[in-house]
């Protein structure tokens, strides 16, 4: 029998071709038109040939708990599965969304060959993975500030008719890290440790960068969730792990997964682990030190499942993974600042649903207030933390990766992180266009955010 999926993927395909060349009524393509930019396997296919090398040099301290390097690569780049009957759940590696991302744009409807048919341009590089000769080897250390150069210069040189159409306003592609992580101001001197200049290129600023954790200010980019290890390909998996996560019984009250080592200084993680270590009774905690975790979801899913409340102070950064598990697992996430997702997700996450599905406690409050999280946590009503609970599992889809090549009835019937991703993109780049359109290209930095999840 057909594949149903593919059926419907080569009809749209046809009605793309068809409706942007003759122009027809019934276009369900309009305004959606993705034309992805070839460029040489060197910034993409040819990176994954040194996972061996680079990966384990990029988190050395994680090689006895991980997968091997190259297994990542596996399932387009959602790593193996995490058991032989799993078909739901694998070992993902964050460094990889670039990779998968890729091929589930490849998948979709609108896809059009022709770049001057296009509503946007989806560039294939593979910039995390491009970044790590940059952030590991000292000898390149002192050139940071190249990372993506050649890039920009194949994108000037080869059909520049696609660059110039509207200026870069069109482009966009992903990024699998924190933007703060890509945006060293290239002349810095001497360089920053771990730090690129990617975001800072001129050639690049009118781009559209995916990152999974954005900076306040700038406009060129925009955070997608962290991929979980939870990656659904038909519609019943995903009812069936939504249902088992609701019904699940909950016998602790709060829950800490991250790295345990306390700090030398008063921040909230050291007063989580200094409340948890007195509260034994009410709080869980999972020892993700030295990446014990980051291919390991069973070491942190079960106990989240246990679980009432998630607590997700910030780290280095912001956001966290544990955010997202959180949400899959139906364990109530509670922040500690606004910048851990409220002011980083719009697309995914409305910003005026956060107190449906989450608690809010000010860090300030806990390390230098006297307040214990606990006992805020413990004087909320069951009542609205099955509420919240419900919340959670509902926006779950939203933050999900769901595996390529996933069953029509779940791609018709959900929008996942992906969907929402290249809608929020296309909304951006819509935008854009027509101030340009319009001769007010001034106007595009005064553009209302389009932030708000639909």
């Amino acid at each position: 029998m057909p594949n149903p999926l593919l059926f419907l993927l080569v009809v749209l395909r046809t009605v793309a071709a068809v409706s942007g060349e003759g122009g027809d009524k019934a276009d369900l393509c309009a305004g959606c038109r993705i034309h992805i930019r070839r460029i040489p396997p060197r910034f993409n296919a040819h990176l994954l040939r040194h996972c061996d090398a680079a990966f384990s040099l990029a988190d050395p301290s994680a090689a006895a708990t991980s997968a091997p390097p190259c297994e990542s690569l596996v399932n387009h780049g959602l790593g193996p599965r995490t058991h032989t009957s799993s078909r739901s759940w694998y070992r993902t590696d964050t460094r990889l969304l670039e990779v998968f991302f890729h091929r589930r744009i490849e998948e979709r409807a609108c896809v059009v060959d022709d770049p001057a048919h296009a509503d946007a341009v989806f560039v294939p590089y593979y910039a995390a993975l491009d970044s790590l000769p940059y952030v590991l080897d000292p000898a390149l250390l002192d050139s940071s500030a190249q990372h993506g150069a050649s890039l920009a210069e194949f994108l000037a040189r080869d059909q520049p008719q696609i660059l110039l159409r509207r200026h870069g306003h069109d482009h966009f592609l992903v990024i699998a890290g924190s933007a703060w992580d890509y945006s060293q101001p290239p002349h810095t001197d001497p360089r920053l440790w771990g730090t690129t200049s990617l975001l800072r290129l001129p050639e690049f600023e009118n781009f559209t960068f995916l990152t999974l954790e954005s900076r306040a200010w700038p406009w060129q980019e925009h955070a997608i969730p962290h991929p979980t290890s939870f990656h659904p390909a038909s519609l019943p998996r995903l009812r069936a792990w939504l249902a088992r996560a609701s019904r699940s019984r909950r016998t602790a009250l709060m829950l800490f997964s991250g790295g345990v080592s306390r700090p030398s200084r008063p921040n909230i993680r050291g007063s989580i682990l200094a409340e948890c270590a007195n509260r034994t009774d009410a709080c869980v905690v999972v020892d993700c030190s030295a990446g014990k975790c980051s291919h390991d979801p069973i070491r942190y899913m079960r106990p989240m499942l246990r679980s009432k409340f998630c607590l997700q102070p910030p780290g280095d950064t912001p956001t966290r993974r544990s955010t997202f598990d959180a949400i899959v697992a139906g364990c109530v996430p509670v922040f500690f600042e606004d910048a851990a997702a409220r002011r980083q997700y719009g697309w995914h996450l409305p910003p005026a649903r956060y107190g449906e599905f989450s608690v809010y406690i000010p860090k300030e409050a806990v390390v230098f207030g006297g307040v214990k999280i606990a006992e805020t946590l413990a004087a909320v009503p069951e009542s609205d933390v099955r509420r919240m609970r419900e919340r959670a599992l509902e926006l779950a889809p939203r933050v999900i990766y769901r595996r390529h090549g996933s069953s029509a009835e779940l791609s018709e019937t959900m929008k996942d992180a992906v969907d929402l991703a290249v809608d929020g993109a296309l909304r951006r780049i819509r935008g854009r266009v027509r101030a340009l359109e319009d001769g007010q290209p001034e106007t595009i930095y005064s553009l209302e955010d389009d932030s708000v999840a639909t």
